[in-house]
């Protein structure tokens, strides 16, 4: 007899000798034995996860001699000539080389017909995604409707590539990809039953190359067994799949936690001479990166089946977690770029000589607080920080860049281009002596009041630095003050804007003026038919007007706009004029 693949030999038979895939195995296997049957299913997932292999024994469950069940014999000829692929009514469509319409139509005009043999007649389009669209619309109805004895089962390996309404007529089931640890087991299991010698690193490391599949893995055990004489060991199937020893990586990688750049550059000499694909060289270490951060954060978490599983661990806790990320970055990064250096080698060596060069920098919690801003609890601050921070020696420059970005927010809020502070007169304000700076806190609460010209500015200004929002901002900058004596502070509000007036805001805004002037505010808002003097919203309504108008009139008097207005006899579009903020 000819030698069978592992693939074909070991292919699972029904639902007990499935691998993996419990969640699609319960469904099925439920549903046959409550007899509950939806004419179509759908198995999604990547390649040789089981998607035919499912659809094969879920048609023997179907038609096996014994009934419908979920444990089919094996041994009827319907059960076995399934297995071989030779059974009448079990028909399996590649869709890959049967993309055309008409196929699709052809392949439907039998469906009409009863069974042969079977209680069903099952189709398995394979690969459905392959189905051009005129071939899917061919497909709906039947797919929607289709006669008591047939059933669909449908497989894809790209389920975003159907039509939704092909999606919403069918049972859909994700398989997963099978975890490296259950395809080990499975591989063990395999090479017991078959009395291959073989070593759990190397199955570890077709594991890892078959990416979740199962269906490669055995692909790979039977090229490893070819290749290696009958065993499967490490180093031939390291050679098989082109990788490097894992010593090496390791002994790469401590010489550049030892930041040993002769020792690094070393090693990567040794591995050169080994013609590796350096690619896989950085794989390898992405993976020991990625084994080391667990075994540092969650060590509990670290594969048993991990190759060098101790080292690791030992290693991982002679550098620092912040390392490990940093090196993981820089590996991943540079195997996304290392097609683009001129030299492979090159490449690699340069994303070593960066782990060498690099490292996580270190903050020190005392120096992030110092950094931060000193924010006084009112808005004068006391006299003796004031004068802490004037005998701090700041650059001239400095200076004028904080009283230019003062500025630049006076304007943004709104504050008149009259009142804006000069650099002139900051640097004589800064020169001014310590009393003359705690003054303001000497101030008695019998203040006298002042006129209401004096008062509107000095309001829109405490309205500015009160950092207020929503409704309370809106009721405070319609308002003016109409005097302050002592703890009560009486507020005017046009008629117009009464509608602003609520305790909560109300409340909010003596709570405000409170804290800024540091007494226990009393709050008096009067409504009036007119106020006495600009609030804030008239103040900055009345600049941008004014603003507006002389943009327009600049933009009318230059020269260039004049000429314009001549030569062609253009006109400024009322409304695209914008004054610079």
């Amino acid at each position: 007899m000819s030698y069978q693949v592992l693939a074909r030999k070991w292919r699972p038979q029904n639902f007990q000798e499935l691998v993996g895939q419990e969640h699609v195995q319960r469904a099925l296997v439920n549903a046959l034995n409550d007899d509950r049957l939806h004419h179509a299913y759908l198995f999604t997932g990547t390649r040789g996860v089981g998607k035919t292999t499912i659809a094969r024994i879920f048609s023997k469950s179907l038609n096996c001699e014994t009934g419908i069940t979920s444990t089919p014999c094996g041994e009827c000829s319907t059960c076995v000539e399934i297995a071989e692929g030779r059974y009448v009514d079990l028909i399996e469509v590649d869709a890959a080389s049967r993309t055309g319409v008409d196929d699709t139509r052809d392949l439907l005009e039998n469906v009409q017909y009863a069974p042969t043999r079977g209680r069903y007649k099952v189709y398995l389009i394979d690969e459905v995604h392959m189905f051009s669209k005129s071939s899917f619309n061919a497909l709906l109805k039947t797919l929607e409707e289709p006669p008591p004895h047939v059933k669909f089962l449908l497989a894809t390996t790209d389920p975003q590539k159907l039509p939704v309404t092909i999606l919403s007529r069918c049972l859909q089931f994700n398989l997963k990809r099978l975890p490296v640890s259950l395809i080990i087991s499975h591989l063990q299991h395999i090479l017991a039953e078959e009395k291959v010698e073989h070593n759990v690193v190397a199955l570890q490391l077709i594991a890892e190359a078959a990416d979740g599949s199962m269906r490669d893995a055995l692909s790979l055990l039977d090229q490893a067994l070819a290749f290696a004489g009958g065993s499967v060991k490490e180093q031939e199937v390291r050679d098989m799949l082109g990788s490097v020893s894992r010593d090496k990586v390791i002994r790469l990688l401590k010489s550049v936690l030892q930041r040993d750049a002769q020792q690094t550059m070393s090693v990567v000499a040794e591995l050169a001479e080994m013609s590796p694909d350096f690619e896989n060289v950085l794989a390898e270490l992405l993976s020991l990166l990625h084994h080391m951060s667990l075994a540092k954060t969650v060590p509990q978490a670290l594969d048993e089946f991990v190759s060098a599983r101790e080292e690791l661990l030992k290693l991982s806790e002679t550098v620092s977690a912040e390392d490990l990320h940093l090196f993981y970055q820089i590996a991943l990064i540079g195997r996304r770029d290392l097609p683009l250096s001129p030299d492979a080698r090159n490449g690699f060596e340069m994303i070593m000589l960066r782990m060498l060069a690099f490292r996580p920098a270190s903050i020190d919690a005392g120096q992030v607080a110092q950094a931060a801003p000193q924010v006084s609890s009112s808005p004068q601050g006391s006299a003796q920080d004031r004068a802490s921070a004037r005998q701090t020696d700041q650059p001239q420059q400095a200076v004028s860049r904080v009283v230019s970005k003062a500025a630049s927010r006076a304007m943004s809020e709104g504050v008149p281009q009259s009142r804006q502070q000069p650099v002139a007169e900051a640097d004589q304000a800064a020169q001014q002596p310590d009393n003359a700076v705690a003054e303001p806190a000497q101030r008695t609460q019998a203040e006298t009041p002042v006129s209401p010209a004096v008062v509107s500015n000095d309001w829109r200004e405490v309205v500015n630095s009160l950092g207020l929002g929503g409704l309370v901002k809106q009721l405070a900058i319609n308002c003016t003050m109409q005097q302050r004596d002592g703890c009560n502070i009486m507020l005017q509000i046009a008629s117009g804007h009464s509608n602003l007036i609520n305790p909560k805001a109300k409340q909010r805004l003596q709570q405000a003026l409170g804290e800024y002037f540091n007494i226990d505010a009393q709050l008096d808002i009067k409504v009036v038919d007119q106020v006495e003097s600009e609030s804030p919203a008239q103040t900055v309504q009345r600049e941008t007007v004014e603003r507006q108008e002389q943009a327009v009139a600049s933009i009318n008097e230059d020269s260039f706009t004049q000429t314009l207005k001549e030569q062609f006899n253009a006109e400024v579009i009322p409304g695209s004029v914008k004054p610079l903020t």
